[in-house]
This record gives structure tokens, C-alpha cells and sequence, in this order.
């Protein structure tokens, strides 16, 4: 009994995902069978064909992309296997001194223009929209007829058993056992031939991860200078400065030992408090660097450290224990830092949550605040600069922030070490 409730589910949730397929896989097919069919119904001008041609093409071109989307989504919602989109991203254009805008092909005289001509040029020299034109014209042909399979048994089934002869029953319960029997298998056609057909060639893909890296190697660098100046600024403003008065009022102070001793005391009460204000400031410095909780107890401990020096309310739950190498972890623990730095600051949020898994990917880190949302990637700020060091380690950030609030960012990290 139990296996026949199993098989049973099993064909509802199969039966449900084959018509998700032909549904997503038949618009491209629908536009050219309505373009014919409009050709037959005013047949007679040989115009009338051409304008249906070129409607039906226009008609593939605007629906190849949002077909191709919505198939890598089911794809990765039912069998976890992501298909990379691989679109180029567009650069932003830029006025030149002679009032032109260049736009990386060619100059205009507006910034709308240069946009418009990016996006035209970007859209038909991209090989994924090539790759998805192929896909939506062979996608009906293969995984659509296959998936077709179970919901042509089901409407067998119900026009058989709507006739009272014997030969519409036959007919009923032969389209109900085909439904059941392909029902579970049907749909399973579409992910290998989406991944065969949707997933870069090796060349370009291999193309694409060498100008990624060569961005972010070119990331790293503007990062880690701009890391080595805050260091030097701190230091000269801050630890520096108070370490040389410390020495001009310890040289003060031994002049008036013995013409002033009370004057001296003064000084050296200074000067003690100094040093332990400039203490306080390198160990904030080192902190800032590595902080040394995440050296020697790591990154679950530092996090939850981290919370309790929060001026928010943060829940932190961690399902696992790991150690990861150690650049990993200090992404991750900095990119926490950043998030909930930014919900207080910024969000005026009053409580947080981060929590801490691993899945089939790797490590993931969900921080969600409370605060009243609106937050977005934008160029140059810490989020970007998160999202740029996550790139490193092959890491993504998915930042969701409606007006209003909440806010809920989730850090994925590819991990061997987990």
C-alpha cells in the first residue's frame, strides 16, 4: 500500500512538471503555428506571408531569453543543477572631454543613445542568445514531445470514458495507464538536454572565467591597496600621533622631575593613559585585520563574538562545526560584519538573524535584519566590494531588500573543506 501511494505521488508531481514543460517549451511553436494559421485564414497576398514571417522571427527573438530563464530556473528548483546564463554584462558608458559618450563600441551624442546601441550590439554579439534561439527551437521537438506524453494519456482517458461504448473505455483506460506509467519519467528529458544546450562550449566558458579572474585579480589589487592606505592613515592618525606626545610629555616630564615634581606626576598620568589609549587602538587595528578570535577559535565563535559586540539584537545559529582555510573565513566573517554594520547604520534595523549552513554548494550564511529595507548593490560601496571579494573564492551574494524591509542577504561560498 504504501508503495502504491509512493507511485501515485510520484505520478502527480511527474504529471505536474510535464505540463510545467510543454507549457514553457511551446511559445515559440505557438507563435509560428498562429503565424500560419493567420497566412491560411487570408490567403491570397504574398505580403501578408512576409509580414507573418517577420512577425513569427521577432516573436522567437523576444521570447528565446525569458523561455531560457524560466527553464535553468526549473532546472535548478527540481534538480538543484545550476545552468550559468553566461549573458555579457553591459560597462558603463562614459563621456569623453569632447562631450560624446562612448559606450565600448562606438561614440554617441547622448548617454540614451550610447546605451541603446550597447544593449542592441551586447544582445546580438552574445553567445548565450544564440545558444538560447537553438534551445527554444529544439526544445519543443524533444523534451516538449516527451513531456506531451502523459497529459495526451490524460485527455485520452477522460474523452475515452466519456463515451458509453466499449471501445471508449479501452480507449480510457489505455490513455489512463500511459499517463501513469510516463508520468514520473517524462519530464526527466528536459534538465539533460537544457544542460547540453544552455551551458557554454568549454572554450567559452573557459573565455569567460579567464576575463573573470582577470577582473577580479585587477579587484584584489585596487582592494589590497586600498587596504594598506587605511592601515597607514590609522596608524599615522591615530596610534602614532598619541605615541609621539607620549614621547614629548615623557621628555617634559623628565625635565621637571626635579624643579616641578607635581607638574611631572601630571605628565606621567598622561602619558600612562596615553599609552593605554594607544594600546587600545592597535588592538582595534589588529582586530581590523585578523581579528585573533578568528585565528584561534574560528569563524562560528567570531561571528557570535561579533554579534555580541553588535548594537543590534542578533540571534546566531550554526548547525555545523568547521574550519576553513583561512582567507575563507575571513571573507565570510567580514562580509557578516559589513551586513549587519550596514542594518544598524543604515537600515535603523533593532534585531538580526545570521545563520550559518552548508548544503550540496557549500557554506551558506543568511543575515536578515529587521530594518526598513531599500538596500541595493551599488557600485563602489561595501556591497559591492563584498560581492567582488565572495568572487574570489567563486562566492555569490543574493541580496533581497523591498522598500519597507525586511533585508535578507545570503552568502554562498564553495568550500572543499566542508
Amino acid at each position: 500500500m504504501r508503495q502504491l501511494v509512493s507511485w501515485l505521488k510520484s505520478a502527480g508531481v511527474g504529471l505536474v512538471r510535464a505540463c510545467v514543460v510543454v507549457v514553457v517549451s511551446m511559445p515559440v511553436p505557438a507563435v509560428w503555428a498562429g503565424a500560419v494559421a493567420l497566412g491560411i485564414w487570408w490567403s491570397g497576398d504574398p505580403w501578408l506571408w512576409i509580414g507573418l514571417f517577420v512577425w513569427a522571427c521577432l516573436g522567437t527573438l523576444a521570447l528565446a531569453r525569458p523561455v531560457c530563464r524560466m527553464v535553468r530556473f526549473l532546472v535548478a528548483r527540481w534538480t538543484a543543477t545550476v545552468i550559468p546564463g553566461g549573458y555579457r554584462q553591459a560597462d558603463p558608458v562614459v563621456r569623453m572631454s569632447t562631450g560624446y559618450w562612448w559606450n565600448g563600441f562606438s561614440y554617441t551624442r547622448s548617454s540614451q543613445d550610447a546605451r541603446r546601441e550597447q544593449r542592441v550590439r551586447l544582445w546580438w554579439g552574445d553567445p548565450a542568445t544564440w545558444r538560447d534561439l537553438r534551445f527554444a527551437a529544439l526544445a519543443p521537438f524533444t523534451a516538449g514531445v516527451l513531456a506531451a506524453v502523459p497529459p495526451a494519456g490524460v485527455v485520452g482517458a477522460v474523452l475515452g470514458f466519456s463515451r458509453s461504448t466499449l471501445f471508449g473505455g479501452a480507449v480510457g483506460v489505455l490513455g489512463l495507464v500511459v499517463a501513469l506509467a510516463s508520468a514520473p519519467y517524462a519530464w526527466r528529458s528536459a534538465p539533460p538536454i537544457a544542460v547540453r544546450f544552455l551551458r557554454a562550449s568549454p572554450a567559452r566558458a573557459l573565455a569567460d572565467r579567464v576575463d573573470e579572474l582577470t577582473a577580479q585579480r585587477a579587484d584584489a589589487t585596487v582592494a589590497q591597496a586600498a587596504e594598506i592606505r587605511r592601515i597607514e592613515r590609522d596608524l599615522h592618525d591615530g596610534a602614532q600621533a598619541r605615541l609621539v606626545a607620549l614621547g614629548i610629555s615623557l621628555a617634559t616630564a623628565e625635565k621637571l622631575m626635579e624643579t616641578d615634581p607635581d607638574r611631572a606626576r601630571a605628565l606621567l598620568r598622561e602619558a600612562r593613559t596615553g599609552a593605554a589609549t594607544s594600546l587600545t587602538e592597535l588592538r582595534e587595528l589588529v582586530q581590523g585585520i585578523n581579528p585573533p578570535v578568528l585565528s584561534e577559535r574560528g569563524l562560528i565563535d567570531a561571528v557570535r563574538a561579533l554579534a555580541l559586540d553588535s548594537p543590534l539584537q542578533v540571534t546566531v545559529s550554526a548547525g555545523l562545526r568547521l574550519r576553513l582555510d583561512p582567507p575563507i573565513e575571513s571573507a565570510v566573517y567580514f562580509g557578516v560584519a559589513e551586513l549587519l554594520t550596514n542594518a544598524a547604520k543604515h537600515a535603523r534595523a533593532t534585531r538580526a538573524r545570521v545563520s550559518l549552513t552548508r548544503d550540496a554548494t557549500g557554506l551558506v550564511v543568511e543575515v536578515e535584519d529587521d530594518g526598513r529595507g531599500g538596500a541595493e548593490v551599488r557600485a563602489g560601496g561595501g556591497l559591492a566590494g563584498l560581492r567582488r571579494r565572495l568572487a574570489v573564492f567563486d562566492g555569490t551574494l543574493e541580496l533581497t531588500s523591498p522598500a519597507g524591509g525586511p533585508t535578507h542577504a545570503r552568502m554562498v561560498v564553495p568550500c572543499a573543506s566542508l
